[in-house]
């Protein structure tokens, strides 16, 4: 496995980790962050490499600081 896939997966896995905790479905999270249900999918799945922007409204819609999510 190469370290691009490697931070896929830790990125994902720290987004989920973090929704849960805040009792958030990955439908609530998509409609705080204005991305689709499905894309949140795929991220916490490390099955798409996401954007700066995109990360940005994760975590506005997760309430934490980036740093939070890597």
């Amino acid at each position: 496995m190469d370290s691009k896939q490697i931070i896929l997966i830790k990125f994902g896995e720290r987004v989920r980790e973090i929704r849960k905790e805040k009792g958030l479905s990955q439908e609530e999270l998509a409609h705080k962050a204005d991305l689709h249900r499905t894309y949140i999918g795929m991220i916490e799945r490390a099955e798409k490499n996401i954007t700066l922007l995109n990360i940005e409204k994760i975590a506005n819609a997760l309430e934490v600081n980036i740093r939070e999510l890597i």
